[in-house]
């Protein structure tokens, strides 16, 4: 195996080991949930569009043709009006005799309970430019009801108002270094895959190493097997992404050998 297919692997087992946020109905958002399977060889065609969710929505796909009960009929259509894209269905499958539209959602997201007043809103995205109470409101009221606008019509080759509409929702979540117990009354705890801290929390880390994988990679579990970084390299390479207001996913690797995932954070507490 290339090393590019390594990779490409390992960040497919990440994917697969992450949890989906709920189970069952959540807000009015079923979740396609299907029995857990031993981790597979990634032997999927990958989206020449270079963003994480692209790549998300190729393994995926690739996930669900492991099953001999589901069919993937169509993926990716554009929903046009006047030669204008108004929209995408992820997509259409056939499970045994029904059929469904999928809308796929992979997401990193950071609690911060001065956000909001609920367990839902306080989980935000790292940049605070989201969140997952917005994403929940845009599949609610846009993407799902998509599926049923007149234009669609013209692209699904199934009779839309037999179809069920699922999500299939996966996502990392990161709570504050100094916040360690945070009660789960919706969501999947298991979710949880690491912390995040402030810069002027940094310095405790002084003596561990450190590294920043590219975005793609945000997905994989991490490893020992990379090129660490010294905390003052660290501290140097990120100093410029903060300033820009950009919160970077990162890999810590404690004297003990330990070694965890976090995102170091641009705003301050």
């Amino acid at each position: 195996m290339s090393d590019n297919n390594k990779n490409i692997q390992q960040q497919y087992e990440g994917f697969l080991s992450t949890p989906l946020l709920w189970s069952g109905a959540f807000y009015g958002l079923h979740q396609l949930e299907l029995p857990s399977i031993a981790t597979a060889i990634f032997e999927g065609k990958l989206s020449k569009n270079p963003r994480l969710g692209k790549r998300v929505e190729s393994f995926v796909v690739a996930y669900l043709q492991l099953f001999n009960d589901i069919s993937i009929l169509q993926e990716n259509i554009q929903i046009q009006k006047n030669k204008i894209t108004i929209g995408e269905i992820d997509l259409i499958l056939l499970q045994q005799l029904t059929n469904i539209h999928l809308e796929i959602i992979f997401k990193f997201y950071l609690y911060d309970d001065t956000v909001g007043s609920s367990e839902l809103e306080h989980w935000i995205g790292p940049n605070r430019n989201d969140s997952l109470i917005q994403k929940i409101e845009k599949l609610s009221t846009k993407q799902l009801p998509l599926l049923y606008k007149e234009e669609t019509q013209k692209f699904i080759h199934t009779d839309v108002y037999k179809m069920l509409q699922k999500v299939f929702f996966k996502a990392q979540l990161f709570i504050p270094l100094s916040k360690s117990k945070i009660v789960f009354e919706q969501l999947n705890s298991s979710c949880v895959c690491g912390f995040y801290i402030y810069q002027h929390e940094l310095k405790q880390f002084k003596d561990s190493k450190f590294f920043i994988p590219q975005k793609m990679d945000w997905l994989l579990n991490p490893h020992k097997n990379v090129t660490w970084l010294s905390y003052d390299a660290f501290k140097e390479k990120t100093t410029l992404l903060l300033l820009t207001k950009k919160s970077p996913l990162c890999w810590i690797k404690q004297p003990n050998g330990e070694i965890s995932k976090f995102f170091l954070v641009w705003w301050e507490a």
